[in-house]
């Protein structure tokens, strides 16, 4: 907590900067009470060092938050616009970096929906399993971190460890942990190696193990349950109105899932359950992400069991690049490859939009073709934006000490949020 900011206002002061919705009582007129100002964050370790929240208290309690984004503003939009179509996919791994997978199936989805195409079928299943992967680590990473922040850290250990068990994966079929730049247009970089799926469904056994340590370990923890139950209570009504999606909004109680509602490449093959909370408190959102974990596990061994094969890109000679056999073997194939990199794709003008239920909500990606090389608008929904917007919401009427568990458990990433 920065406390070299600390002033002292009256709630008159106040008003005119609070953000609408927050209800600041007026004091007895025969009182001497005053609000006070107080900075948590950028410096401060559970704010990631990129968010701050200007918080008013009276006393402890929390009367009024402004929070205040764009400490990590990377560009990416602008930085899209500016690159060929291609060059792209390496950007949005650094959108949720601690998901960088489903970034890369949203972001070619949108790009394959321009062109009008249906990539093979063994790609469709390599992308779900593999973005399920990635959302068990992006849910691994938040319970970990919300966990170690109300005083969990062998929590903290164990769930880092299984989550390393998963980078693993990533590193064995892309070469990467974190920044993999491993989906292309039309289908993906890389098949999976020999002996792979048997090995994630050895590694899946570990990280179910450890889920099952972790659950042992803190839901039925009193100390847990009181430093997250009720605290940063949303309706269902609230939730919607500010726009959340994913963990957040199921948390609430309201079962929307774009890999039901709006299913993308094989999802609606695949029996998976929607997980809802009871009442939208930080108990909830934890509740639900360790059961969605769950789920995800249950995903990608039906995906593992149902897995053709086949290719894994397609053979459009306008998306993939040509065979490394041709560019160095015959004039063509040169010229084709060389084309593809100097000039880029060419997807048809138009405009689309294409969602997918990232690990943290609802992920689209709005882009707008003239049918040259570059994009003309390239427009990220990030999820936790929405997030980071209702903190006033979810703060107002608890304590200081309730700000990292509420901020813990909706898991803000700042490589989407100042996209």
């Amino acid at each position: 907590m920065n406390t070299s900011e600390l002033t002292t206002i009256s709630v008159e002061e106040l008003k005119p900067v609070h953000l609408p919705g927050a209800i600041i009582p007026a004091p007895p007129e025969d009182s001497d009470t005053s609000i006070m100002r107080i900075e948590i964050g950028p410096a401060h370790p559970a704010m990631h060092g990129i968010v701050r929240l200007t918080t008013y208290l009276d006393g402890e309690q929390i009367v009024g938050m402004v929070p205040e984004i764009g400490y990590l503003h990377r560009g990416f939009e602008k930085e899209s616009e500016n690159s060929k179509w291609i060059q792209v996919i390496p950007y949005t791994d650094r959108l949720n970096y601690v998901s960088p997978v489903l970034n890369n199936i949203g972001y070619s989805m949108a790009v394959e929906k321009l062109f009008g195409v249906e990539i093979p079928r063994r790609a469709q299943f390599a992308r779900v399993i593999m973005g399920e992967i990635s959302r068990i680590t992006d849910h691994l990473t938040c319970l970990a971190a919300c966990a170690m922040e109300v005083g969990g850290f062998t929590f903290f250990l164990w769930f880092i460890k299984a989550r390393e068990y998963l980078y693993e994966l990533n590193e064995q079929v892309t070469g990467g942990r974190v920044t993999i730049n491993w989906t292309r247009f039309g289908g993906n970089s890389t098949d999976f190696p020999d002996g792979f799926l048997k090995e994630v469904e050895v590694r899946l056994e570990k990280v179910r193990e450890v889920i099952e340590e972790g659950d042992q370990l803190v839901t039925r923890n009193k100390i847990f349950i009181d430093r997250m139950k009720n605290i940063g209570v949303l309706s269902k009504e609230k939730a919607i109105s500010y726009g959340f999606t994913g963990p957040l909004l199921r948390a609430c109680g309201v079962p929307y899932d774009i890999r039901r509602a709006d299913p993308h490449l094989v999802y609606d093959e695949l029996d998976f359950e929607i997980p809802i909370g009871e009442v939208g408190d930080s108990y909830d959102r934890f509740l639900v992400r360790m059961e969605e974990m769950r789920q995800s596990i249950s995903i990608i061994e039906q995906a593992i069991d149902k897995i053709p094969y086949g290719p894994v890109m397609t053979r459009e000679r306008y998306l993939g690049y040509p065979d490394k056999k041709e560019v160095y073997g015959s004039i063509e194939g040169l010229i084709d490859h060389f084309k593809m990199v100097m000039e880029g794709h060419h997807p048809p003008a138009g405009e689309v939009y294409q969602p997918i239920e990232g690990g943290n909500g609802e992920l689209g990606f709005y882009l707008v073709s003239d049918g040259s090389g570059d994009p003309v608008k390239c427009r990220v929904r990030p999820p936790c934006f929405n997030y980071v917007q209702a903190m006033p919401e979810l703060a107002l009427g608890h304590y200081v000490a309730d700000i990292v568990a509420i901020f813990g458990s909706i898991n803000m990433i700042g490589g989407e949020l100042d996209r």
